[in-house]
């Protein structure tokens, strides 16, 4: 219950205007950040659980990796948009239109409306040059067309987006970020799918870790530089001051989508996190300094692209014990009991926005 320190009048002008701020939370809210839910770990909370650590934290968005059928279950009615995976291993199966359509109707359609997905990503980090992933390559271009048909039959190809996540090893050059272009040998895969993704008018997914950067070239790449602590610029390019290697890192990729003709693309951050254990550079408060300031930056875009905020997924939910190498163990932002390693605010949705023409002073006070 909440309390108001009005007269009778202003009390009935206070719930108007509080009527019409909840309203219009989302429209006026800054940019919400999401989380990777992942699962290879032999001690996590289940699903339900989880779920209700989203809400009590009030992240709003989740990428999930496969369609887990007890996780899509717990987000029934939750509220919670969801990137849902097709794993690299289900891309051959989904080249095919019948599979396809079949695989949205068993993860999609079952669940719809009562699950907000929001976009599905076909593939994870697949690259024709990674030994790792090259053979699945071939299928990423007909499983995305095939379940985009799928999720278009159903009518839902406005609501639900349907997409593929890179990584920036399919960047050949990156520096200056105005010179950023793809591999010359990733081009005849990646071309028609980011072709295909302008036609459908979806965004580019892509996970980017300033991370891994910096441990491979600290002589070069200071740790304010990637972790946005740096003063003042660090690069300049094109009259454009770089701060922050996360900015260089993004715009370096929408120069090299313009480069292959689709400067018109979004780019939707899938991935980006920092470990705090197990590697060069790995410790909680690189961590926590991290993720806290890219919170806040993602709300304000980058010096190619600024004033729009940028679609952001933290990496990830909870350190998973069943990954490898070591340091891929300690991505969380929770440990498996659910106690946070260090404080974020995920609330960045949730900002009322009151013009100052409301001249309106409300006292609310929970009863707790």
């Amino acid at each position: 219950m909440a309390t108001f320190s009005s007269s009778n009048s202003s009390f009935m002008a206070a719930i108007v205007l509080l009527g019409i701020f909840a309203a219009n939370l989302d429209q006026t809210g800054a940019e919400p950040v999401g989380v990777c839910y992942g699962m290879l770990g032999n001690n996590l909370p289940n699903a339900w659980e989880v779920i209700q650590l989203y809400k009590s934290q009030n992240i709003r968005r989740m990428r999930l990796y496969d369609p887990n059928q007890a996780a899509l279950q717990a987000l029934r009615g939750s509220n919670i948009e969801v990137m849902l995976g097709v794993p690299n291993s289900d891309l051959q199966s989904l080249a095919n239109p019948s599979n396809a359509q079949s695989w949205v109707q068993r993860n999609v359609l079952t669940y719809w409306p009562s699950v907000r997905f929001r976009y599905i990503a076909v593939g994870n980090e697949v690259s024709p040059v990674n030994g790792g992933t090259a053979w699945f390559a071939q299928f990423v271009l007909p499983a995305l067309v095939n379940v985009f048909n799928a999720v278009r039959s159903a009518g839902l190809q406005d609501q639900v987006r349907v997409s593929t996540a890179i990584d920036m090893t399919l960047i050949g050059n990156s520096y200056p970020p105005s010179a950023g272009a793809f591999r010359g040998d990733v081009r005849s895969y990646l071309d028609p799918i980011i072709g295909h993704l302008a036609w459908a008018r979806t965004p580019l997914l892509a996970n980017i870790y300033t991370y891994f950067s910096y441990s491979g070239n600290p002589r070069d790449i200071s740790l304010p530089y990637a972790i946005f602590t740096s003063p003042s610029p660090v690069v300049w390019d094109q009259g454009r001051g770089y701060q922050n290697l996360f900015d260089a890192m993004l715009d370096s990729l929408y120069s090299a989508l313009e480069r292959a003709g689709q400067g018109g693309l979004q780019v939707v951050v899938s991935e980006s996190g920092w470990p705090s254990a197990g590697g060069f550079g790995t410790t909680v408060d690189n961590a926590r300094t991290y993720l806290t300031n890219l919170i806040k930056h993602v709300q304000g875009g980058t010096p190619k692209r600024p004033g729009t905020a940028i679609e952001t997924y933290l990496f990830a939910l909870f350190d998973e014990n069943r990954k490898e190498p070591e340091l891929e163990k300690h991505f969380g932002l929770f440990y498996p009991n659910k106690q946070a390693k260090y404080p974020l605010n995920f609330g960045a949705g949730r900002i009322w926005d009151v013009s100052a023409e409301y001249n309106a002073t409300i006292s609310l006070k929970s009863d707790m």
